[in-house]
């Protein structure tokens, strides 16, 4: 009897899920780092500790950092862990698991739109209890670049102007939506929004972008690490 599948599927999908395995190990390994990173970061900025132990301490790290061996990435170099355009980016600024700097902000695709979810803490602090005017415009600024990205045209912020109705409270979780409203050839126009999970009725702050998708030189001209331009 002839096996409804040939011998060599078996073994060329081994290689596959091997590497799928790794990559799930690292992603991990780097998540579980970042949410350290971001308990030291909070604990930095909070504490009231004798310049002893503060001194201590910058030792300890020191020695850390010098554990962090291998190839250093470049500047321009996309990280094996990630997926760009349009995927999982482990060590952005803004939803990076992996980023000691990211609140993390949890996206979810929207038909022609995204929605986020996040809580800032102190190291996001502008006005004390409030967050910093520029990392509501990060949100803001990722977010809307999501919602292009999911309305099928990935783009690059021409313009974002801000509209700041009230302050942005931290540790408390908020709701960032943005959603495509029209596009002009590679132009995206996109709005977005920040509430309280608590009062979502209530916009804290709002935006309007325009985004623009490069075309496949510009990409390749930007992105000379890629194997393909971004579509």
């Amino acid at each position: 009897m002839t096996s409804p599948l040939p011998h060599r599927s078996a073994t060329s999908t081994a290689p596959e899920r091997q590497d799928e395995e790794e990559l799930h190990r690292r992603r991990t390994a780097i998540t579980a780092l970042g949410h350290e990173l971001r308990a030291l970061v909070d604990a930095a900025v909070r504490t009231t500790a004798a310049p002893s132990t503060l001194n201590r301490v910058s030792d300890g790290v020191h020695r850390l950092t010098a554990q962090l061996t291998g190839h250093p990435r470049t500047r321009a170099e996309v990280p094996e862990v990630d997926e760009f355009p349009g995927g999982v980016r482990m060590y952005s600024p803004v939803t990076g698991t992996g980023s000691p700097l990211a609140p993390p902000l949890h996206v979810t695709r929207l038909d022609r739109g995204a929605t986020g979810t996040c809580t800032l803490g102190i190291a996001h602090e502008g006005p004390p209890g409030y967050g910093h005017g520029g990392i509501s415009a990060m949100l803001l600024d990722e977010l809307m670049g999501w919602a292009c990205a999911t309305a099928g045209i990935p783009g690059m912020t021409v313009s974002l102007q801000m509209r700041y109705h009230r302050p942005v409270p931290l540790e408390s979780p908020l709701r960032v939506l943005a959603h495509v409203t029209g596009t002009e050839g590679r132009k995206v126009y996109v709005t977005g929004s920040i509430a309280t999970e608590e009062d979502l009725s209530t916009v804290l702050v709002a935006a309007e972008g325009v985004f623009v998708s490069p075309d496949p030189e510009q990409a390749r001209a930007l992105f000379p690490s890629l194997r393909s331009a971004p579509r």
